[in-house]
């Protein structure tokens, strides 16, 4: 099966909420309303790095039609948030780290007003050093942003002697790699609505990745009970990881809490810029060495990730990226030593991929530039170092084995793309300059390239942190089939994809089903809908539960009817008789019952058994070919092709599948090509959309073939794996191999300058077919 936009076929399916996002119909989180509400802005600091001498509000709480002014002092229990360290303060109250950092905030009865009153907050500032590098935050006498120091993180991963190893390898490549810092430009900014209700509880809409833990943040913020807030999380517009962190929650939930009055608060997009999380910028540098038959034998590589002001989860993504650095290949001899550093420039935090994004555009850099020294197709060399079914993972730990990485090689080398490229060889006399004359256009200022590139891509939180699953089935007493899980839908296809479960692996029509997902009063811990772990976990659960409820469901027919339990089975409408035929409707099986038929199951995900923090055991493999054009006039570089070949399992919803791979590589192509949210002086250069370059429909125009690998070994029990982020992660090596085929430029940094590549000569070069395999 090849999945593309014309791709058709009877699992093709219209996605449950589909009509409603596409008519405009659907209520987001931040377009709900409530009598009496109230609008709450907060005042962030206009200082990147300062000591806070004062904070006066008196001027702000005279304003006509402004409820409430809070700073620190109204915060009744933890002043500090995070998922994995809460050290980011709610309001700062002696220093501020960023020009994100919260001073104060208010509650008015309209936008005007609440600005204008905070505009009159006045905050006296004593300037403090400026830490805008991670690498000059290192040096011993740099100021401590944090008392714990300017490292958040340290990892570390060694095995083998790789100072021996260069010294007895044929070819050694050494080169510093630079990846922007990139917004998650999602449609819908951080925003919500807080309501105190009338019993004393506190109902907050307001869109997260984990309504779970927002509740526990709450808590600990508000000094309340869990049981006494209630988060609704569903509908999305848009995450990619940058709401999986609290933003407006605790603002608009002490705002509400002070006046007793509903409050809505939403980010313009100026301030999401601000105060939103963004990609990690990482500085990667790397030595390889192999032998003269291009065995790689050696590999050491240095990170350091500026993480910004606070923590957010800069330790977990350090640790991902540390991992994915050795990546797919079989090295004997390896260094890798990683920093997540402490700036006062804007936070880094979750983002789609998750620092594989990063860590794979260096390494399969390295790896092209391998292939260069030997005179070797580069697809080649990739093969000669890939691991094979049974080999342990990057970190030497135990994994589920699959053949996902020959596979994914394999479908690529096959694929048109890889077979129609006209590569230049690699050992050609450099004085002869880019082209491919086979592939050029009528244009002689336009050229073309192909580039291929390979990952294996960890799911799930790994070893070590709490990765609860879990689900709930039911039929309840209106007769629908109730599927209950603690997921949260931004985008991403999650309703439609357990409807489409819940129809193979039990036999139900859409019609038959109620989901419930994203209230926490209702649903049960099944996790975070973050690391690629949705779907699996869906699946994981479905499965679980298929027996009992299965079961319990035919004993009720049964008792209800008389017939054989054996006879029976549930279908589309009803319980069933094997032949097909109705026997009872669930609606007339539900009013024989006198409550409603519930079964629940609760398990972890799966984890490796190596005893370090953030290692994983499932992993998705892809391999990713690109055709690229360069205008040599512009400098601009625009990918027209892709090919990816993806092995993850059985394809749990095929429309799901590929929407998931094309915004991936959407998100790919603005990182290698056009995105980087640029500071300086701790503030931010492009402060809204109108200089931030952001892939549109007229980049994505060109062809994206979807190759799915679904077969996995007989012995595997995990189902489909996660793909929300494998079509993100491998797009920027292979466009920057492309590039070098078309002009012979090696790249090193993203996104790629149109000046850097409009230095470059053009002179036609021969071109050889080369022959992958």
């Amino acid at each position: 099966m090849l999945l593309n936009k014309e791709s058709s076929g009877s699992r093709w399916r219209t996605r449950p909420d589909g009509q409603g996002k596409v008519s405009g119909k659907l209520q987001y989180l931040t377009d709900m309303s409530a009598e009496g509400m109230l609008t709450g802005r907060v005042l962030r600091s206009h200082q990147a790095h300062a000591r806070i001498l004062s904070i006066r509000t008196a001027k702000a709480l005279e304003v006509p039609g402004v409820h409430a002014v809070i700073t620190h002092e109204d915060v009744p229990g933890l002043n500090g948030f995070g998922i994995a360290l809460p050290h980011q303060p709610v309001f700062c109250s002696d220093r501020v780290r960023y020009t994100g950092d919260a001073i104060a905030a208010v509650a008015a009865d309209s936008d005007g007003i609440a600005e204008y009153a905070l505009s009159l907050i006045d905050v006296d500032y004593e300037q403090l050093p400026l830490l805008e590098d991670a690498e000059e935050a290192m040096k011993p006498e740099a100021i401590l942003l944090h008392e714990e120091g300017n490292v958040l993180h340290h990892a570390e991963y060694r095995k083998g002697e790789p100072a021996a190893a260069f010294a007895g390898c044929a070819h050694v490549v050494e080169e510093t790699y630079w990846t922007p810092r990139q917004m998650h430009t999602y449609m819908e900014t951080e925003g919500g609505l807080f309501i105190p209700e009338s019993n004393g509880r506190l109902t907050v809409y307001s869109a997260t990745q984990h309504g779970l833990m927002d509740r526990r943040q709450l808590s600990r913020i508000l000094n309340l009970p869990e049981e006494d807030i209630r988060v609704i999380s569903s509908p999305i517009g848009g995450s990619f990881g940058g709401k999986d962190e609290l933003n407006v929650q605790p603002y608009g939930a002490l705002l509400a809490l002070r006046t007793r009055r509903p409050v809505r608060l939403h980010n313009s997009r100026a301030e999401s810029v601000r105060a939103g999380l963004k990609r990690h910028p990482m500085k990667i540098t790397m030595k390889t060495g192999c032998d003269s038959e291009g065995t790689i034998m050696a590999h050491q590589v240095r990170i350091i990730s500026d993480t910004g002001a606070y923590a957010t989860l800069g330790a977990e993504v350090l640790n991902f990226a540390t991992e994915h650095v050795v990546g797919p290949y079989q090295i004997c001899h390896v260094e890798v030593e990683g920093f997540a550093v402490y700036t006062n420039n804007g936070v880094s935090g979750e983002f789609r991929g998750f620092g594989g994004n990063q860590a794979i555009f260096a390494l399969e850099g390295q790896v092209d530039r391998l292939a260069e020294r030997l005179n070797l197709d580069p697809w080649e060399l990739r093969r000669r170092n890939l691991r094979r079914y049974g080999d342990p993972g990057p970190l030497g730990q135990e994994i589920a084995q699959t053949h996902g990485a020959m596979q994914v090689w394999e479908a690529l080398a096959a694929s048109p793309l890889m077979q129609e490229a006209e590569l230049p060889h690699i050992g050609a006399d450099d004085s002869e300059a880019p082209g491919t004359p086979a592939a050029m256009p009528k244009e002689p200022w336009i050229v073309t390239g192909t580039g291929a590139a390979i990952a294996m891509h960890g799911a799930g939180l790994g070893y070590g942190i709490p990765d609860p699953g879990g689900g709930r089935l039911s039929l309840a007493l209106d007769g629908k089939i109730e599927a209950v899980f603690g997921y949260e839908e931004f985008g991403q296809g999650l309703i439609a994809t357990m409807e489409q479960m819940l129809i193979e692996q039990y036999g139900f029509a859409a019609d038959d089903l109620r989901i419930v997902i994203g209230d926490t009063d209702v649903v049960p811990d099944s996790g975070s809908s973050t690391a690629s772990r949705s779907t699996s976990m869906m699946w994981m659960a479905l499965k679980r539960l298929h027996p009992d409820f299965t079961a319990r469901l035919l004993e009720a027919a049964a008792a209800r009817t008389g017939a054989a339990v054996e006879g029976l089975k549930p279908g589309p409408g009803g319980i069933r008789h094997k032949d097909g035929g109705l026997l009872l409707s669930y609606t007339e099986l539900a009013r024989s019952i006198t409550e409603p038929i519930v079964c629940e199951t609760v398990f972890k995900y799966p984890t490796t058994k190596l005893e370090r923090v953030g290692a994983h055991f499932l992993y998705t493999y892809s391999a990713i070919a690109v055709k690229v054009e360069i205008n040599l006039l512009t400098g601009r570089v625009r990918v027209t092709d892709q090919y990816h070949a993806v092995a993850a399992g059985p394809v749990a919803n095929p429309q799901g599948y590929l929407g998931q791979i094309e915004g991936g590589s959407s998100m790919a192509i603005g990182f290698t090509l056009t995105e980087d949210a640029v500071m300086a002086g701790g503030s931010y250069v492009t402060k809204n959309m109108d200089t931030y370059l952001v892939p549109t429909i007229v980049d994505m125009n060109g062809s994206i073939q979807v190759q799915p690998i679904e077969d996995l070994p007989e012995h595997d029990t995990y189902g489909p794996r996660g793909i929300g982020e494998v079509g993100s992660v491998n797009l920027a090596p292979a466009v920057a191999s492309a590039v070098f085929q078309a002009v012979r430029k090696r790249v090193n940094r993203l996104p790629i300058e149109p000046e850097w590549l409009q230095a470059t000569p053009f002179i036609p070069q021969k071109a050889v077919k080369t022959h992958v395999g």
